[in-house]
């Protein structure tokens, strides 16, 4: 008899001993129940396996496509079970010498994206590069969600790994529009290096200026690369200007244009005195550059780039070797220095030079500070790293859900079990499948070092800010807060038939950070929940991402509230009274929150309420 079959994932949860195993199965569901015999019958396979062996890697029930162990979370202290793992946790120099991570950020439209597909051309990880907006190109590794194709932009920061010139480089690519910063901010905190990329056209503009001043609060080296030379542009001395007096650090050219838009003709090396010609060929391949030298190729050089432009750069030389910072890499270090290059990332001119200069200039994973004040150094003994990103349904055929962890210190190992800042001492977590991320796609990694990123399956344990750790000693590093909301929404369904779906779509998405729920004080959750964002486009991803990903249709309805406090009991807010012209609200956490019209109503409470404490962000209450 033939039956109609569909393939499902099955989560399942299993008290095995002290130990609490959440399993994931890939079935074949048909509608008889000898299936569902099958089904169980594999759950007994599986008990039975565990209670043997200890440990699974592996098995496939009778009806099962797969299973795999997704989780694990053990309150035991007990430590004889049999493992495999590798209790060698520290790591050498040599190779965290050999890693290097950067962000890269950026005004809107200034060509991030696309300079993150040229470093990866150059990197060997794609064989060829694809503009966001270019509706021929295959398409961008980076921006790979469907809202991000279909708009022109960035809206989730993204992390691709690749090796080159026997480094092993992470590229943290993150949103340019204003609405997505947050994403950018936090992600800038897993960072220990940034491209700060500069329109050659419109210099210095609203966003880069926000981002420049958070790398600068977090003392990253910043290399600056001053994109879209093949279209008019400033002056490259009025543009190194303009760093210089805006941000307060000096500026050093490490190569300087000549000619710019239909003149530009490439880039003069001032450290060795070489020209690199610029020739206009496939936007999606690699440049073709014809090199020569200043001195020994003068004539070959001035009959490539014209008369005019080679008197030009020859006084760009002279009056270089005069004003120009030298290269300090201490300074660079420090964040109070900053080398420019030129190029143009569309034309896939001067990224190779940008490649391997940030090769020599960059620093490897960097130590960072506990909120105690003590100092972690990447060859510390013990495994550290913290929550700096969570996404939703990167295979939404699986309702997945992927937590970006950075690695601070130590070796990371498959299957390791760790402890977490929020729970209880003594109840640790078994990582069974970390990933390696690079844009959408995922591969299962057995370890992973300092400065590398690792993906963990995200059954709702972690939110962002949250530290892992192995070790007696309790380790945290400082919480990533939210940013204050300035625009708030109900977020209603229109068809209540599909509110299950759409509460469980609401929640995955705003595990991610990008926008926060709240409720009424009074709201158990049978209300319609707010949205709290920072700028209105968050509220369009979020309904078309439950459209598209949940297949649920959602309404808003703005309300009038412009400010957020959280406060920092409620017992402090009821010592009050009554409180006019604000709204009472508390987060996921239950945690409160007064929305408030304008700064007159804001400064109102704090004259009449001096003692109350509000703060425009909150971290995520402990278990303990």
């Amino acid at each position: 008899e033939d039956l109609m079959r569909s393939v499902s994932w099955i989560s399942w949860w299993l008290f095995c001993g002290e130990k609490w195993l959440r399993l994931e199965f890939e079935m074949e569901i048909g509608f008889i129940s000898g299936n569902l015999f099958g089904y169980q019958k594999g759950l007994h396979e599986l008990q039975d396996e565990y209670f043997c062996n200890h440990r699974i890697v592996s098995i496939k029930p009778r009806t099962c496509r797969s299973v795999h162990l997704c989780m694990e979370i053990s309150s035991s202290n007990d430590t004889s079970v049999e493992s495999d793992i590798d209790d060698t946790l520290a790591v050498s120099e040599e190779q965290v010498e050999m890693r290097r991570n950067l962000a890269i950020i950026s005004h809107a439209d200034a060509g991030k994206t696309t300079l993150t597909e040229k470093l990866l051309l150059y990197g060997g990880a794609i064989q060829q590069a694809g503009a966001v907006r270019a509706r021929r190109s295959a398409g961008t590794v980076s921006d790979w969600m469907s809202i991000e194709k279909e708009r022109g932009i960035s809206i989730t920061s993204t992390v691709l790994s690749f090796e080159y010139s026997n480094k092993h480089i992470n590229i943290l690519d993150t949103p340019g529009h204003q609405d997505f910063s947050e994403d950018t901010y936090r992600t800038l905190a897993a960072a220990d290096n940034v491209i700060m990329l500069v329109d050659a056209a419109k210099g210095l503009e609203t966003q880069t200026r926000k981002l420049f001043e958070v790398t600068q609060m977090r003392k990253l080296p910043t290399l600056t690369f001053i994109n879209k030379l093949d279209r008019p542009a400033l002056s490259p001395y009025e543009l190194c200007d303009q760093i210089e007096q805006e941000f307060h650090i000096k500026t050093t050219p490490i190569v300087w244009p000549i000619g710019d838009g239909e003149q530009f003709k490439g880039v003069y090396e001032l450290s060795t005195g070489l020209v690199h010609l610029f020739n206009r060929t496939d936007r999606r391949k690699k440049a073709e550059e014809n090199v020569l030298h200043i001195e020994t190729d003068a004539n070959q050089v001035q009959k490539e780039i014209g008369d005019r432009l080679f008197a030009q750069l020859q006084e760009d030389i002279m009056i270089l070797e005069e004003m120009a910072h030298p290269f300090d890499r201490e300074e660079f270090l420090r964040g109070d220095l900053t080398p420019i290059f030129f190029g143009s990332a569309m034309s896939t001119f001067g990224v190779e030079l940008l490649l391997n200069r940030f090769l020599e200039m960059s620093q490897a994973p960097a130590s960072r500070e506990l909120l105690d004040g003590s100092i972690v150094k990447p060859t510390h003994e013990e495994f550290t790293g913290f929550v700096f990103k969570l996404q939703a349904n990167m295979d939404p055929k699986h309702r997945d859900r992927i937590a970006y962890v950075r690695v601070i210190s130590g070796k990371f190992t498959k299957g390791m079990r760790v402890n977490h800042s929020r729970m209880k001492n003594g109840k640790q977590i078994a990582l069974s499948r970390p990933q390696k991320l690079f844009g959408s796609d995922r591969v299962v990694i057995e370890d992973a070092y300092p400065g590398d990123v690792v993906g963990l399956n995200n059954p709702g344990a972690f939110v962002i800010g949250d530290t892992l750790y192995t070790g007696n000693q309790r380790v945290r590093f400082p919480g990533i807060p939210s940013f204050s909301p300035e625009l708030f929404a109900y977020l209603r369904n229109p068809q209540p038939s599909q509110r299950k779906n759409f509460l469980k779509g609401l929640g995955q998405l705003l595990e991610e950070g990008a926008v926060q729920m709240l409720r009424a004080r009074s709201d158990e959750g049978s209300e319609d929940p707010i949205l709290a964002a920072v700028g209105q486009l968050q509220f369009e991803v979020v309904q078309q991402r439950l459209r598209e990903e949940y297949n649920v249709e959602s309404q808003l309805e703005v309300i009038p509230y412009s400010i957020a406090r959280w406060v920092n009991s409620w017992e402090a807010l009821d010592s009050c009274g009554r409180i006019f012209n604000c709204f009472y609200a508390k987060d996921r956490w239950n945690q409160p929150v007064l929305l408030f019209k304008n700064e007159w109503n804001l400064n109102s409470l704090l004259e009449d309420h001096p003692h109350l404490q509000l703060a425009p962000w909150a971290f995520p209450p402990s278990d303990e």
